[in-house]
Formats: structure tokens, sequence, C-alpha cells
């Protein structure tokens, strides 16, 4: 018996020919050239990242932090732990923040729902602090941020370390935007029942801060589709901006730091949001249950066995310019060895789309089930094989 060996099967020429008719040229994306010192795109609905500019790197969030002290408030909202309703204490800590506050004091119990818009609306210092307090395992905000980034690290975001609950500066407090995005991503997927807060333009909490009632993402309004979610600024961070858009049936997460002015930040995220809908389009390259090619099987009642995707395969691709081509093959590593399952994934179909957009990976299962052979069957794939190999040693002779 042979040992399988990797296989890299390109597309038949004739399933070629059908996606690129169906597809058209895949013309190269223009890169997106910004000012801002780091810089991360991701259309959600095709799950492909547009746009990484030093994404990795862990700068200091400012504000934009606050959407973890969300998060996991949140999920104790969800899980029980706070309901909307009740009422928290404010400390001497919470109260000693300075920047954006609701202005609380010691003499406040503030409902958790007026917590939450205070944090979304007012960017409110000293209210994730309220909230930090009462879901710390010691009681301390201190204690919530080590919480913070322990869970951060379970979401996989890997370049976050948190030293508070609301991004004052700080040493080591630090998040990538490549997390921040996926924060944002995870924030809209799992609490649907939330996110609609991130589009309220004001709050007016109990009439304290007349001058600090309106939402300070720029482009809520401006009829591009931005719908939530959080912006900051330190001296040291810059102005930065994580925010998520609509349009039609795509959706996508964006996040621009380290810019010098409110202007330029508002300016620069208009100009991201808009290059992501106008420079790229989906395409349907292939239908779910579609068999892209066939497998050899090795032992099985069968010699081979169609590869299909399992749901509509939709990509995101460039819109306008050039003439690369989308490029696709087949990956597994085979023969494949029966028993095969209906629906077990045994490839990968891996498509190309040029520089500027990274490749896609797509799982491709088994279309039917492929039982091992019996006895007789066994025996003749073991003479294929030798006759294969002697075959082989002769030519090699």
């Amino acid at each position: 018996m042979t040992s399988p060996r990797l296989h890299r099967f390109a597309l038949l020429c004739r399933r070629a020919l059908v996606l690129m008719l169906a597809l058209g040229l895949a013309p190269a994306a223009q890169a997106f050239e910004t000012s801002a010192r780091a810089a991360f795109v991701k259309d959600l609905t095709t799950d492909t990242v547009l746009l990484a500019k030093n994404a990795d790197e862990p700068l200091p969030p400012a504000s934009m932090s606050k959407l973890m002290t969300l998060y996991m408030a949140f999920e104790a909202l969800e899980d029980g732990r706070l309901t909307l309703d009740e009422t928290l204490p404010v400390s001497a800590h919470a109260m000693s923040y300075r920047g954006s506050t609701m202005f609380l004091d010691t003499t406040d119990r503030v409902k958790v729902e007026d917590l939450l818009r205070g944090i979304i609306v007012l960017s409110g210092n000293d209210a994730c602090v309220v909230i930090a307090e009462a879901l710390s395992p010691d009681g301390t905000e201190a204690g919530f941020a080590r919480l913070m980034t322990r869970r951060a690290e379970q979401m996989g975001m890997e370049d976050s370390t948190f030293t508070n609950s609301n991004g004052w500066p700080q040493i080591g407090h630090r998040m990538s935007l490549a997390d921040l995005g996926l924060l944002a991503e995870r924030l809209i997927e799992d609490f649907p029942q939330f996110y609609p807060l991130f589009a309220e333009e004001e709050f007016a909490f109990d009439g304290r801060a007349p001058r600090n009632v309106r939402n300070r993402n720029p482009l809520l309004g401006l009829g591009i589709g931005v719908d939530g979610m959080k912006t900051g600024h330190t001296e040291e961070a810059g102005y930065g901006f994580v925010g998520s858009a609509a349009q039609g049936d795509r959706r996508i997460v964006f996040v621009v730091a380290g810019l010098d002015s409110q202007q330029t930040r508002a300016e620069e995220a208009e100009r991201v949001v808009n290059w992501s809908f106008r420079q790229f389009k989906k395409a349907k390259v292939a239908s779910a249950g579609s068999v892209l090619a066939e497998a050899d099987v090795w032992m099985g009642q069968a010699g081979s066995v169609g590869l299909v995707p399992e749901a509509d395969v939709e990509l995101l691709v460039p819109a306008l310019g050039g003439t690369d081509e989308i490029a696709a093959e087949i990956v597994y590593d085979g023969p494949l060895t029966a028993p095969i399952a209906l629906g077990e994934p045994v490839a990968e179909l891996v498509i190309a789309r040029g520089e500027e957009l990274p490749s896609t990976r797509i799982p491709l299962v088994a279309d039917a089930s492929v039982p091992v052979a019996g006895f007789g069957g066994r025996i003749k794939t073991a003479a294929l094989v030798l006759l294969r190999q002697l075959n082989d040693q002769a030519v090699e002779q």
C-alpha cells in the first residue's frame, strides 16, 4: 500500500472556464493609501480582510478599548449577572476620572442601562469604572482589567492587554487594530439586541452635561450605512475610530488609528467606508452541492467521490480596473481512505484573487458515502497498486 501523498488538482478546464465566465475577469483593486498610522478593514459578509496596515501592532487604543468593557457587560446581562434596570453605586475611584465623563459622584446609584448609554454615546470614563467594579472578581478596576485581558485572549485577541476599563493612558494598555476589528465583529454578531445602542446620536443623562450629549461617531447620519461603534483620542494614541457600516447585503468593520485631528479622523473613516463598498463586489463562484472535482478513494467500494461545497461560495472581488484572473485549485491529501461519510470534509477549494486580496480557503465535502470495499475489492485495489509500482519501476529503469 502506498502512503498518501499531497495532490494538488487544478480545476478541470471546463470547470475553470465556467468560473471565469461567471465572474468575468477579476480586476486588481487599487491599494488604499491612508494617512492613518494603522488601519484594518474586514468585509463580514464574505469574511474578507480588505485592508491591513500595521494591523497586528499593539497600540494605545484610548476610548476604543471601552468596547471590551461593553462586551463583558453585555455578557453579564445575557447570563443574568446584571440587569438593565438595576442600579450600581459610584465609587470615589470612578468619580476621580477626568476626560469624558457622565459627571457621576459618590451619592449616585445609576441604572445599568444609563451606564451603557453613558459609555457608548458620552464615552464616560466614570461609567466604565462603575461597570468594571461591579463585575470585577475583587471589586477593583484593576481586577476587572486582568479579567478583560484573559477574556480577550479566549476570544482570539492575541495582541490586547488591559490595565483599566476605559482606555485612560497607562503603560501596558494596548490593543492591535486587528483585535479591535475582531471585537467589533463579535459585538455585532453576539449581541444583536444591544447593537442598536451604538446608533443613538444623543443621550442627555440627568441634564448634568449639556455640552456632552452627542455621540462622538462622526459618520452617523451621513447616509453611508455607518451605524456604530466607538471613537478614541489621547495625546499618545492620536485620533482613532472603530466602526461598522452596512450597505445592501454587505457589512464591514473598519478601524483607523494614529490620526492627527478629529476632522482628519472623520474624513479618513469616510474614505475607508466608501472605498470598501465602491471598489469591491460580491460574486458567486460555486453553488452548494455542485461537484467541482472527483477525488480518488483508496480501498473503497467506489474508486472516487465527488467534492462539493456545503453552501454557495460567494467571494468579494474588485469591481473595476485591471486584468488579473481568479485562479482556483482543489487541495487534499490523497488518495482518500475509505470509509468516507456523506458530508465529511475531505478537501479545500483555494481561490487566489490577485495581490490585494488574500487567498480564500473553502472546505469541500464528500457528495456520497464510500464504504470500505469487501475482501475481493481490497485484493483488486492492492493488485492495481502493485501493477502501478511495477510500471513505475520499469519506466525509471
